[in-house]
């Protein structure tokens, strides 16, 4: 399976650049999806220097404007610094405009400055979660119901039924709790055996059914060059600028499968979260893991130039999808 990944980060925010990233985007989307892509995967980030993707949901739109088929998934949404009724608003929308191709997974973030900015309180971030999830699981079954001293309804009903796709995002047991109280599936942030097991031990208890995903032990984002040498030298800044932009959001409570420690961009190399290949090692990767061979490219990843991130991605179209067929 074929993902690609998009923050749209713009080191400077210059905004004529920045508008030529967004419009990018799109036109790589839809080049991913014409080539057997499944997935979009996108997320969610507030006040950084060089503009990390703050507005998932209306980049999701602009994809399922241009596609008729791939998925897309928001990993994750901070519900929390959301008004919980435009959230099921909005999702119930895209999820009628796509054909039910939108999953969102749902975090309580780890930022207290996007709180902050939000007039959100940060010591309230756990209840913030618990009522908004609540609200979403009401509100799209299209009755009314009472929310904070008043009566309201959300409409339309979504397409998909009883609701569109959501899980819950988190690294702790308090997440798992959570998940499992308002049964609902659970994506942790990094490879976490231990939680699975806490998760289904939860949903035991309390009498629901779910199901767990977290990303492997080896997870990657992947750019394919002919000579990865020559990229590193080249492009190894941009991967930088999100390892470090990444880490520096982190602390040491926070697990994650992109947390990244190099210092330099040869350490990055090194560490292998962010991994150049040649179309003939990629071919080989895959093919070695059979049926379930998963790879996510990051054309974007960083501020890369906008015509280097094209030739990862076509390299990737022309030089390894075909010969995985």
């Amino acid at each position: 399976m074929s993902a690609a990944r998009f923050n749209c980060i713009q080191p400077g925010l210059e905004p004529t650049e920045m508008s030529a990233r967004y419009r990018a985007f799109v036109d790589m989307a839809a080049h991913a999806e014409a080539n057997g892509f499944s997935m979009i995967t996108l997320e969610e980030h507030h006040g950084a220097d060089n503009g990390w993707s703050p507005s998932p949901l209306i980049m999701a739109g602009l994809i399922f404007g241009r596609t008729q088929q791939i998925g897309v998934s928001i990993s994750a949404l901070l519900l929390p610094l959301h008004d919980p009724l435009r959230v099921a608003e909005d999702i119930a929308v895209l999820d009628h405009a796509s054909g039910g191709r939108l999953t969102t997974i749902v975090g309580l973030g780890y930022r207290p400055s996007e709180y902050a900015a939000h007039g959100k309180d940060w010591d309230a971030r756990g209840a913030l979660m618990d009522e908004s999830v609540d609200v979403l699981l009401k509100a799209w079954t299209g009755e009314p119901f009472e929310y904070r001293g008043t009566t309201v309804r959300v409409t339309p009903r979504p397409l998909t039924q009883p609701h569109p796709m959501v899980l819950l995002g988190g690294t702790s047991k308090p997440a798992a709790r959570r998940a499992a109280r308002h049964g609902l599936p659970m994506f942790a942030a990094a490879h976490l055996p231990w939680l699975e097991a806490y998760y289904y031990e939860q949903c035991a208890e309390h009498g629901t059914q779910g199901f767990y995903m977290m990303p492997g032990e080896d997870t990657a984002m992947i750019h394919v060059a002919e000579d990865p040498d020559r990229a590193w030298a080249e492009l190894g800044q941009y991967f930088m600028e999100e390892a470090a932009t990444y880490a520096s959001w982190q602390t040491p409570d926070i697990s994650s499968a992109m947390h990244s420690h190099a210092r330099t961009p040869e350490d990055l190399r090194a560490e292998g979260i962010y991994q150049v290949c040649t179309p003939d090692e990629l071919v080989e990767r895959l093919s070695g893991q059979g049926p379930g061979a998963f790879v996510t490219l990051h054309p974007l990843v960083g501020g890369m130039p906008i015509d280097e991130g094209w030739k990862s991605l076509q390299l990737y179209t022309d030089a390894v999808l075909p010969r995985l067929r």
